[in-house]
């Protein structure tokens, strides 16, 4: 959409994200802040009608005019939001920020008028426990604005204009002249404390504006695609959980990967299937600090038991993510059933341990401090991959069908051997080094022998298989293959030629695949920009370029795109904003500045 045309509806692409790096909502283009959860990302949601209806929680700030014109950007280098509204009458600024470092969780949405006049609305409805449960509502005594209190939880709303509360929500209308400035200000913190005090808006402003610009100029991507590399950085920093360092794969629930569909999921947890990428991201940029938190949160996350690593973590390391259903919400464009916890924590991965390997493998590489339990750990994981590996497994894309012989699962089992031999060797670690050696080889030759198909001259997707997986396009990342080698070329070619749909990538075709759930989804845009990672590897840079141009142009407005796009839909899908796709954005920009590799560096992350 483009951003000058009038607010038709609310697509995922019509959202914009603010966040404070402990929770996030989102804004969509009318000015309706659709989902929210307090206090954390994980929490439960208080404004819900991105999965709902309006009576199921939001809170709008827009024109009552439906014929206004909406554009919006970010301040630059924020999350700081300013929606400028235009009506026959005049123009207003919205701006809507979340402060960095208070201890209550807070929004601030400023109206200002700039010309002329505008008349706004303000509609407010807050539902506990997504969306679901009603508060008790009392307007606070002297000033503007109002308390809404259920069990535990409080939302404190401060407001510079008289708010009506009547049919179990607040509103007001209002009329904004040029030079006029009302605040908004939402705080939640729990009901058993004070109320907290009303905020000094101006200098949470200022702090919030100084941390991001701070932030944002640390990168050291200077290439063609600045603007976006930056955009992406700072939504994954957007993505964090700054206690912990943990990194949500989303800031959604339960966006459906199909309109209609029931693959919908809860991404709101940290995968160790993203940490080597998200990893290589942010120390390419130059965010040491954010790689080592990252680093950091994946060791506290798997240590324990071997035996018992997940695929999957909550924000401070939680393992019990419990999958439920959530009955009375409808679901975005009714695309049920609302999913909150996540089943596919209780997997088995074996691709995990060869991402949560390469992240402790370049860590030391480049220069991030080791710790006390980072070898001891890695030593034991692979002592126990060494007993498991032959074993089938859910593989990366979370199947619920039951389990296979996954070839990426196999390959990155062999990366995590292969890294940990390298470790020991380097650094001069205590390691049964023959065993591992003789179990590399073994996977080694076993993926040789049932993972590539001759007739199609491609790795598939199992083994044994006919079917492609668009994984296979990160093997030349893991070492495990070069990418100008034959069998590597072909396997792109036959990705080409059965995975794409309008020149971009499917995860794998889900209308012969017996993956436990209803055919259909979009094309998985991650998988895309591994499509143009390869082409550069293999020196077809010219067509790398194409289609990274043709990527971008899918981001919206203000520089965010979901997880996957429907072609033929011409709609973003699925959660949003997506981390792995971000990261995606930003690794492709490098390996295109790069230009063509050798096997031996495709792996390496660029210091």
């Amino acid at each position: 959409m483009d951003s000058g045309t009038r607010v038709v509806g609310a697509r995922i692409e019509d959202y914009a994200l603010i966040g404070d790096c402990r929770t996030c909502a989102l804004v969509s283009r009318d000015g309706s802040i659709d989902w929210l959860c307090l206090p954390r990302f994980d929490s439960s949601a208080c404004l819900s009608s991105l999965l709902g209806a309006p009576e199921n929680g939001r809170w709008r700030i827009g024109a009552t005019d439906p014929q206004a014109r909406v554009t919006r950007s970010y301040k630059d280098g924020s999350v700081i939001l300013e929606t400028i509204i235009e009506t026959a009458s005049g123009r207003a600024r919205v701006t809507d920020f979340m402060p960095i470092g208070e201890n209550d969780r807070a929004i601030i949405r400023i109206t200002e008028g700039l010309s002329g006049t505008v008349d706004l609305r303000f509609d407010l409805t807050i539902r506990f426990d997504y969306g679901r449960s009603v508060p008790w509502v009392i307007g606070l005594e002297g000033q503007s604005g109002l308390q809404a209190i259920c069990g535990p939880d409080r939302i404190t709303v401060f407001s510079t204009i008289p708010l009506i509360n009547e049919n179990m929500a607040t509103n007001a209308g209002f009329t904004l002249r040029e030079g006029d400035r009302h605040i908004f200000t939402l705080v939640h913190n729990h009901s058993h404390l004070a109320l907290p005090q009303k905020p000094d808006v101006d200098r949470l402003f200022k702090d919030t504006e100084a941390f991001w610009n701070y932030w944002a100029a640390l990168s050291n991507y200077e290439g063609p695609w600045a603007d976006v590399v930056r955009r992406s950085l700072i939504t994954l920093k957007a993505l964090t959980y700054a206690p912990t360092g943990g990194i949500v794969a989303a800031a959604t629930t339960s966006l459906p990967e199909q309109i209609g569909g029931s693959r919908n999921w809860d991404y709101r947890f940290c995968w160790l299937r993203d940490a080597t990428l998200t990893l290589g991201a942010l120390l390419r940029a130059g965010y040491t600090d954010e790689a080592k938190a990252w680093r950091d949160w994946l060791l506290r996350a798997v240590a324990g038991s071997p035996e018992q690593t997940q695929i999957m973590y909550g924000i401070g390391g939680e393992r019990r993510l419990s999958e439920w259903e959530v009955p009375w919400l409808s679901g975005y464009e009714e695309s049920a059933p609302v999913r909150v916890g996540n089943a596919a924590s209780d997997q088995v991965q074996l691709d995990v341990y060869g991402e949560v390997m390469t992240v402790l493998s370049e860590g030391r590489r480049l220069g991030l401090s080791d710790v006390p339990s980072g070898w001891g750990l890695q030593r034991a994981l692979a002592d126990h991959l060494c007993d498991i590996w032959q074993k089938p497994d859910a593989g990366i894309w979370e199947v619920r069908s039951g389990s296979q012989n996954f070839v990426f699962s196999k390959v990155m089992s062999w990366s995590a051997l292969d890294r940990c031999i390298t470790d020991a060797e380097e650094h001069g670690f205590e390691a049964p080094l023959d065993t591992w050696k003789s179990n590399r080889e073994a996977l080694r030759a076993e993926i040789m022998e049932h993972g590539f198909n001759t007739a199609l001259n491609s790795f598939t997707q199992v083994y044994g298989g006919h079917e492609l997986d668009a994984s296979l396009l990160l093997l030349p990342r893991t070492g495990f293959v070069d990418a100008a080698d034959p069998r590597m070329v072909g396997t792109v070619a036959a990705i080409e030629k059965t995975l794409v749909v309008d020149g971009l990538v499917q995860r794998y075709d889900t209308t012969l695949s017996n993956d436990g759930l209803p055919p259909g989804e979009g094309v998985f845009l991650a998988c895309s920009f591994w499509l143009a990672d390869n082409f550069a590897y293999q020196g077809r840079v010219d067509e790398a370029r194409a289609l990274f141009e043709r990527l971008l142009s899918l981001v919206n407005d203000v520089g965010l795109i979901a997880e996957e796009y429907s072609p033929q839909l011409k709609r973003q899908l699925g959660n949003f904003p997506q981390a792995f796709t971000h990261v995606a954005i930003i690794n492709t920009a490098f390996s295109i500045e790069g230009g063509q590799k050798g096997a031996a560096e495709i792996h390496k992350v660029n210091a």
